[in-house]
């Protein structure tokens, strides 16, 4: 897990670095949604859309991939 405090090379915070998407099942309304990033070295970041300041999760791009095919599979 990473906080919005792990530092980049150029002292800014991790979070500020990346571009970040919101699900496409998120509705607007508060409910349940997260917010995923991806960096350069294959790292997803996965926060709460709501606690932007947060911790953050991070896996590796093929454990994303894994878990997005679980969950597609199981719906």
């Amino acid at each position: 897990m990473t906080t919005n405090y792990e530092k980049t090379a150029d002292g800014s915070g991790i979070a500020e670095q990346l571009s970040w998407f919101k699900s496409s099942h998120s509705n607007g309304a508060g409910g349940e949604c997260v917010e995923c990033a991806t960096a350069a070295d294959e790292r997803v970041f996965v926060r709460d859309s709501k606690r932007t300041g947060g911790d953050i999760v991070t896996v590796s791009a093929a454990a994303w991939v894994d878990f997005l095919s679980s969950i597609t599979s199981a719906g």
